[in-house]
């Protein structure tokens, strides 16, 4: 089993930026990839990005690409979602997730809130 704990939401006017952390436990060892995603109220969840834990290669989503950067602290079996130049619909609850070899993302953190807004 793997743990995640998301932590670092807030409230942000538009073009500022905020850091989000994803703290993995557990059997990290077991970790393929790391995920980051999001939901706005009444919309449907958003990819945002991806971090592979062996090869520390990054994915985005395209409303995102640019701005967001994906990075791990290894010595603390972190993972970070560094956002920039952020925008209104941005806002929603940010998750994220992990998946072993061969899964889909089965392990998920409690989601945390960004709020982009003057």
């Amino acid at each position: 089993q793997v743990q995640l704990v998301e932590s670092g939401g807030g409230q942000v006017q538009p073009g500022g930026s905020l850091r989000l952390s994803c703290a993995a436990s557990g059997r990290t060892s077991s970790i393929y990839r790391v995920g980051w995603f999001r939901q706005a109220p009444g919309k449907e969840r958003e990819f945002v990005g991806r971090f592979t834990w062996t090869t520390t290669n990054t994915y985005y989503g395209d409303s995102v690409k640019g701005r967001f950067t994906i990075s791990r602290d290894n010595t603390k079996n972190t993972v970070f979602l560094q956002m920039n130049s952020l925008k209104p619909e941005d806002t929603a609850v940010y998750y994220c997730a992990a998946s072993e070899p061969a899964t889909d993302y089965k392990y998920w953190g409690q989601g945390t809130q960004v709020t982009v807004s003057s």
